[in-house]
């Protein structure tokens, strides 16, 4: 982030008012990516989850022997989990956000569609929903991706650092079988993280979401 800070921009290079303002750029990007959690909103969802869940549900279904390897890795010390998902309707998110939370997993990271309006992706980053920011550089790009890019690889690296669980989703929900475009951008914020040696390893978890009939 610093080095894409201090690259050359408008205005006089290295004066203070120039460095003000790549400060604010670089808290408008983050600002993009995630919001403080919210521990009222939190247990508020918490609290209303398994009420809606009785209702669009008749029950939900979990492999307790899978859920068991994945408690034993979450207590894998330095090692991050990240759960890469299929993706069937948008109640995937929080289905499994609860299911990760109320299971002693913790309350995991979700990258979310940058299709929401602005209310809701606001709800969302309060309660643990990461976007995507603006003006990011074709996927897979090895070329400079500028500030947007630097802020999004650091704060990947840092939710890694810290053990938080990063919920991925592979594919569009109602979309062809294919690895989606957000997708690949987060997957490469991954690989860098390692190649990078942010973390010395993370933990891979699959995970299936079926429906009976998809919500």
């Amino acid at each position: 982030v610093q080095d894409a800070a201090s690259s050359p921009g408008p205005g006089p290079r290295g004066d203070e008012g120039s460095q003000r303002r790549r400060r604010e750029e670089i808290c408008q990007i983050l600002g993009q990516i995630q919001a403080p959690l919210s521990p009222l909103l939190l247990r508020l969802c918490h609290w209303l989850l398994p009420k809606l869940l009785t209702r669009v549900f008749l029950g939900v279904q979990l492999h307790r022997g899978q859920l068991e390897m994945v408690l034993r890795a979450a207590r894998t010390p330095e090692v991050p989990l990240v759960f890469l998902c299929s993706h069937q309707s948008p109640l995937d998110g929080p289905l499994l956000s609860f299911l990760l939370l109320s299971q002693g997993v913790g309350l995991p990271r979700v990258a979310v569609s940058a299709r929401t309006s602005p209310r809701l992706r606001s709800l969302l980053q309060r309660l643990g929903g990461i976007f995507l920011p603006s003006g990011l550089a074709p996927t897979w790009s090895e070329r400079d991706e500028g500030l947007p890019g630097a802020v999004l690889d650091a704060f990947v690296q840092e939710v890694l650092r810290s053990r938080q669980p990063l919920v991925l989703f592979l594919e569009e929900p109602s979309a062809f079988v294919r690895l989606a475009e957000p997708a690949r951008r987060w997957l490469l914020r991954l690989l860098r993280a390692l190649r990078d040696g942010a973390v010395p390893d993370a933990l891979l978890v699959p995970v299936g979401i079926a429906y009976d009939v998809a919500p």
